[in-house]
């Protein structure tokens, strides 16, 4: 077994950039009207905001991570499945209620920022800045 000591410095740089890979800053891309986007491989769009108002399409429109997050009883709303869409009263220490699929009558209005884990974005209409992380 190999064992690594780091010193305080080397060990906040580490946390520092574990916390920004999480918040974008491995990339970003820009998606318009009608366009279609994934991130590179191993990665996620880990934030999406919105430049103009925007509609995904209805099916892989937003396509939330459930491959690395389901061990761990995350969910994102998306288009391809609702999120936290136990019925009321059966909520559990994971997992809520009310949760309900994005779908092509839902806008997102220009100026919003929403947070997750999406591994594809398909717009009908509108314009976006997609921010990868890990």
């Amino acid at each position: 077994m190999e064992v690594q000591i780091k010193t305080k410095k080397q060990n906040k740089m580490a946390i520092t950039q574990d916390t920004a890979y999480s918040f974008g800053q491995l990339g970003s891309l820009f998606l318009d009207a009608s366009g279609a986007a994934s991130p590179p491989t191993g990665k996620v769009f880990v934030a999406i905001t919105f430049l103009a108002d925007t509609v995904f399409d209805a099916s892989g429109g937003l396509v939330a991570d459930t491959t690395s997050t389901a061990k761990l009883g995350l969910e994102y709303a998306g288009t391809e499945a609702a999120a936290h869409n136990l019925s009321d009263g059966s909520e559990t220490a994971i997992s809520g209620s009310g949760g309900l699929q994005i779908d092509a009558s839902n806008t997102f209005p220009k100026g919003v920022t929403i947070y997750g884990r999406y591994t594809e974005i398909d717009l009908t209409s509108g314009m976006c800045i997609a921010y990868i992380g890990d």
